[in-house]
């Protein structure tokens, strides 16, 4: 049991947690500034942050297992590989699923109640499925998954006050969808002569992998601009300390993309990873000092 749950987080990669999850909590702490802190509400938003992830990861697992099998970057991954059975996997995505929606009711049963959580997680799960699907008909597959995080800090603001000023989590989730679109534009550039090969839709495939860099590069661009847009709409965020911040995310960005290149895409997963969960988890602690300076 033990040995099956490890490879279970493994196949979700629960580590990757850190890109949508920090969105969400500084949206969240946004929102306590003008709503009474709750500990039923912090316990509901990283609730549905980790089923709803862990639901959106393993359907991917489940329908792209045939085309992972074929991809020597990814024949390695548990289902194709062997160490977990579609079976497994099935009732694991099954059992999230479920546990999203159930965690949504923290928020429904509170005082006073909220029951937007609730009539949204459908939605929701209906369209984090759907990324899954997309490679199979458009190149925009990294928009919708950009989309997929982008709801992180929405649905955060929504579960905490319902659907008012919604400005500043519309802005921050802007934020978010050109953050993602561009790192898994950079991420995609891996495969795609393999895409290009299996008929399969992206970025890299459709325009090569010059184009798709500096794609993601306007991409990058885009979510700066969004990010400096977002202090000037909150007051909340706007003092020295955040400000800096926005000013070292411009640096890291650009750190990004100068140690990836077409000629040489072996630091592809330093520039995905690394790089973009100090910029994800820094925004948070920073935004979290620039509030209660506040």
């Amino acid at each position: 049991m033990l040995a099956t749950s490890r490879k279970l987080l493994e196949l979700v990669r629960f580590s990757h947690t850190i890109f949508a999850l920090p969105f969400a909590l500084l949206s969240a702490a946004m929102a306590w500034k003008h709503e009474p802190f709750r500990w039923a509400d912090l316990i509901g938003v990283l609730a549905c942050m980790v089923f709803a992830r862990s639901f959106a990861m393993a359907f991917n697992r489940l329908v792209d297992r045939r085309i992972d099998a074929k991809n020597p970057r990814t024949a390695g991954r548990h289902l194709p590989a062997g160490l977990l059975t579609v079976t497994t996997v099935t009732l694991f995505t099954l059992a999230n699923a479920v546990a999203f929606v159930a965690a949504t009711l923290i928020f429904y049963f509170r005082e006073p109640s909220n029951p937007w959580p609730l009539y949204l997680s459908a939605p929701v799960l209906v369209f984090l499925a759907g990324y899954s699907l997309t490679k199979r008909f458009t190149s925009l597959a990294h928009v919708w998954l950009g989309v997929s995080l982008s709801l992180a800090p929405v649905a955060a603001w929504i579960a905490v006050r319902g659907l008012v000023e919604m400005e500043v989590p519309l802005l921050l989730g802007g934020v978010v969808l050109f953050w993602v679109t561009g790192f898994d534009i950079l991420y995609a550039c891996q495969d795609a002569t393999f895409d290009a090969s299996e008929k399969l839709h992206s970025i890299p495939a459709r325009f090569g992998v010059h184009r798709s860099l500096r794609i993601a590069s306007a991409c990058h661009a885009v979510m700066f601009v969004l990010l400096l847009a977002l202090v000037a709409v909150s007051s909340d965020l706007q003092g020295p300390i955040f400000l800096a911040a926005c000013g070292a995310v411009g640096v890291l960005l650009v750190y990004e993309h100068a140690i990836v290149s077409a000629e040489n895409l072996s630091r592809v997963n330093r520039a995905f990873f690394q790089v973009n969960a100090v910029i994800s988890l820094g925004l948070l602690a920073v935004g979290v000092a620039q509030l209660w300076v506040k």
